[in-house]
């Protein structure tokens, strides 16, 4: 079965085509500047990056400008569109509706748009894409997989926050935590290429880029999370603060003469290591600043790696120990001196890293020695093949 996966943003939309059998990509690109100008980028497995401007008023015409790339005649892979067997939509929040990928039917999406104000920045965009798809291929079956889902595992003593109980019982206010298909991908992963049994490992997934999260998988189950009700909370990131005491933020209010909209502009879009080093949101110019002396680099990449093994440090102790660390995402795949930091500060949990082998950038390797009691991986997140897998399995049969 060929499947359409969808990642859709509020003006930008990812799409890979998967081919379900041999999980094979046949095609990739993505839609920008819907609303305004628009972009399409196109690439067909083994051929060239196409980019095309043309004019997207909606997430209709983005989608509708994708499908009719994967049916041209001469660079498309499909002959009709008929050969799209079901699409995968990530949805970033399902609230607790959701501890599973589901058919997307009426009922689903209201359920969906009445999460929205807990992601109001990603599930309208989410439910856009969704019903342009509908109303484009109405007889295609639709899948959504939530970036929630796999942390509803979570225990309570995990999940609730230590504010009055009525909170959460009337507006849900409690850690939900987000990535979740790229833990619960990478952990799979790792027991594979290990050959040792999901529900038996103690796993620790860093998921290191813009955005950033840490997760403790326990027996295939994750037990924690480092985002919360939102993705604002844990880790310092590009652009996001993470854990600040809220009295700070009061305190700077109050200094600065903001409101509520305003804090949260400073915590969401000028904090991070951005707004640490006054640099960029980008790890590859920090460290680039580093290696020319500016002690901006340094101050912003050194806060960046000891709050994530703070956190790893943390979820061995939550898990009663750990067997494997993996590193994914951007940064985590791409930055052997963040991992090598991280690690440094691990040796009490018996952390070896094998220098050489951690000069790896995006490929799969074991970067721990040997005699390292923790089994240290470097480990590329496939978001859009566990969508995939996700979907068939749902749709297969519809």
């Amino acid at each position: 079965m060929n499947i359409l996966v969808i990642n859709c943003g509020s003006s930008s939309l990812k799409y890979q085509v998967i081919d379900s059998e041999s999980e094979e990509v046949l095609a990739k690109g993505l839609c920008e500047r819907i609303g305004l100008d628009g972009r399409l980028v196109y690439q067909k497995a083994g051929g060239e990056k196409e980019v095309t401007d043309a004019d997207m008023p909606s997430h209709k015409q983005a989608i509708q400008m994708v499908l009719d790339a994967l049916v041209n005649p001469n660079t498309g892979v499909f002959k009709s569109l008929s050969e799209i067997g079901a699409v995968g939509h990530r949805i970033v929040h399902g609230g607790e509706r959701f501890a599973a990928s589901t058919i997307l039917d009426d009922e689903v999406l209201k359920a969906i748009e009445e999460c929205s104000d807990l992601a109001p920045l990603h599930n309208p965009a989410n439910l856009i894409g969704v019903r342009a798809c509908q109303e484009l291929m109405p007889n295609v079956p639709m899948v959504g997989v939530f970036d929630t889902a796999f942390h509803q595992t979570m225990p309570e003593e995990a999940y609730l926050y230590g504010i009055d109980y009525d909170y959460y019982e009337k507006y849900k206010v409690r850690r939900y935590g987000f990535h979740g298909t790229s833990h619960s991908y990478v952990s799979k992963r790792a027991a594979e290429i290990l050959g040792k049994p999901y529900g038996e490992l103690k796993t620790i997934v860093c998921h290191l880029g813009n955005g950033a999260s840490i997760c403790a998988v326990k027996n295939g189950k994750s037990v924690d999370t480092s985002m919360g009700l939102t993705p604002l909370e844990g880790l310092i990131m590009g652009t996001r603060s993470g854990d600040i005491d809220p009295g700070a933020m009061e305190y700077l209010a109050k200094k600065e003469n903001l409101d509520l909209e305003g804090v949260m502009n400073i915590l969401n879009k000028k904090s991070g290591v951005q707004g640490l080093s006054h640099i960029s949101s980008d790890f590859r110019d920090l460290e680039a600043a580093a290696a020319k002396g500016d002690p901006a680099g340094p101050r912003a990449l050194n806060a960046f790696i000891y709050r994530a093994a703070k956190y790893v440090g943390a979820y061995a102790a939550a898990m009663n120990g750990v067997d494997v660390i993996c590193f994914t995402a951007g940064v985590g795949e791409n930055g052997p001196d963040t991992r090598k930091g991280i690690c440094d500060y691990l040796g009490f949990l018996g952390v070896v890293i094998d220098d050489e082998a951690n000069k790896v950038r995006g490929d799969e390797k074991v970067i721990s020695t040997p005699d390292s009691k923790v089994t240290v991986l470097c480990l590329p997140t496939n978001e859009e093949l566990a969508i995939a897998r996700e979907t068939v399995a749902l749709a297969g049969g519809k």
